[in-house]
């Protein structure tokens, strides 16, 4: 009997090939930078990004999920347990739970990018200047993260596995 269930089970095998680890430094300049950049806006903008800031935080999270979600449901990858929506900085946002293939992380991240800034563009149209700007800040410092983690895993294979911890991202091969 105990030979049956040795053969039935699913072992995964990962080897790490490269750990990107979030420096406490790094992390507090991540945490600084809106701040810097709040300050930067109300001086050279308006006074009012306080406000649109607290308010381009909420929308540019749901713009990202929506975004997200459309690109994992549209390639027919499964999310059910998979992603969740992650309130731990600095993986805020609709993240990978489990380990996940670099290749879909880096296709839903990418989309999130450039789909993401076209629709922050286009509040320009509405909105004042100062909110759009806002938005354009929220959505790059909560991608921030993520794509520092795609730019030192650019040279890697492309079939890896990624798995992310409060602090580090790790890249596995299979």
């Amino acid at each position: 009997m105990e030979s049956n269930t040795k053969s039935a089970a699913t072992f995964y095998q990962y080897k790490l090939i490269k750990k990107i680890n979030l420096t406490n430094t790094k992390l507090r300049i991540y945490y600084l930078l809106p701040l810097v950049i709040l300050v930067l806006e109300s001086i050279f903008i308006s006074w009012w990004s306080f406000l649109y800031m607290l308010i381009a935080a909420p929308v540019i999270l749901w713009i990202q999920y929506v975004i997200s979600r459309s690109v994992l449901l549209i390639t027919g990858h499964p999310i059910a347990k998979r992603w969740k929506i992650s309130l731990r900085l600095p993986w805020l946002g609709y993240m990978p739970e489990q380990y996940i293939s670099y290749s879909i992380f880096r296709k839903v991240q990418l989309h999130n990018f450039w789909i993401g800034l076209c629709v922050a563009a286009l509040f320009i149209v509405w909105v004042p200047a100062a909110f759009t700007a806002s938005l354009a800040v929220c959505h790059l410092w909560l991608l921030l993260p993520r794509l520092y983690v795609l730019f030192m895993l650019r040279d890697n294979e492309k079939s890896g596995m990624l798995k992310f911890s409060p602090a580090d991202a790790s890249y596995y091969a299979q």
